[in-house]
């Protein structure tokens, strides 16, 4: 009788198209064997296939050096009670991606992600005859011109994208910080179940501001008592609470005890504190 069982390939859920950042990040963090890429159009959609059980990770961008914090996904992370397993942090290199044959001389429109359309802003103002539109991904548009063999279009995308769809890069590296980094975020669903690993050296945290005069100041006197060095704190209004914000933060830990202690001491002074995730710092890694 054979005893062997196959091992099933993780799911990995993705914002995106076949050849995003996302898959990148993903094959970088997880390895490229015994791992299934499930594309989803939108972060809801990628959130919604982890709470479904439809996958078993998913990975989401969640800041780029250039334009910042993407907001809507901390909602997202908070709504989805999702926890945050680990992060990777990918060097951005965006191209400029057409049908074999094209030039800039012959590109009249540009489409890609808001974000990485402001990550390359400046390269356009050389090519004002180039009119830039926002679509859902970067990916996708690059599969998009494929598709519909759309001469005189081309899309800023990955060189993987450029490979997945049969298109040439018109122009490489065009964003333009050089030192382009979008942070990423590996999610999973626990099930309840505690991550108790006290060699973890990140944690993120999110709270709203209890009723209490200098409830901020007083959150942060007390990690510095603590000698905790906060990474990132992110603010974002309470919809329905005038001037009334939730917080989100990422801390160092260098010793889990005293991080331990400097939860209990703030807790009088947040509502709804909340651990996103404990886990490891991610290194900073080129595509």
């Amino acid at each position: 009788m054979n005893t062997t069982t196959e091992t099933r390939a993780k799911k990995i859920a993705i914002q995106g198209g076949y050849g995003a950042f996302h898959e990148i990040a993903a094959l970088q963090y997880f390895g490229e064997y015994d791992i299934e890429i499930v594309p989803r159009n939108t972060f809801k959609d990628l959130f919604r296939a982890l709470k479904e059980g439809q996958v078993d990770f998913g990975i989401t961008a969640i800041e780029n050096s250039l334009a910042g914090s993407i907001l809507p996904n901390y909602n997202l992370l908070l709504d989805s009670n999702m926890k945050i397993i680990g992060e990777i942090y990918l060097r951005i290199r965006q191209n400029l991606v057409a049908l074999p044959g094209q030039t800039m001389d012959n590109i009249t429109e540009v489409y890609s992600h808001p974000m990485a359309i402001l990550q390359c802003q400046a390269y356009f103002d050389d090519y004002p005859q180039i009119k830039l539109i926002d679509s859902i991904d970067t990916a996708l548009s690059a599969k998009e011109i494929a598709d519909k063999k759309q001469y005189g279009i081309a899309a800023i995308a990955s060189d993987l994208a450029a490979k997945k769809y049969g298109l040439e890069i018109v122009a490489e590296s065009i964003e333009t910080n050089k030192l382009n980094y979008t942070r990423f975020l590996i999610l999973h669903d626990r099930n309840g179940t505690p991550f108790k690993d006290k060699n973890v050296n990140k944690a993120s945290l999110s709270f709203a501001l209890a009723d209490h005069i200098g409830s901020l100041s007083k959150i942060l006197s007390i990690f510095s008592f603590h000698e905790i060095n906060l990474t990132k704190i992110q603010s974002m209004p309470i919809i329905g609470k005038d001037w009334e914000y939730h917080f989100f933060i990422d801390l160092e830990i260098t010793d889990y005890e005293r991080y331990q202690h400097s939860l209990t001491a703030i807790a009088p002074f947040t509502s709804g504190l909340h651990i996103l995730g404990e886990y490891y710092k991610g290194k900073k890694l080129l595509d």
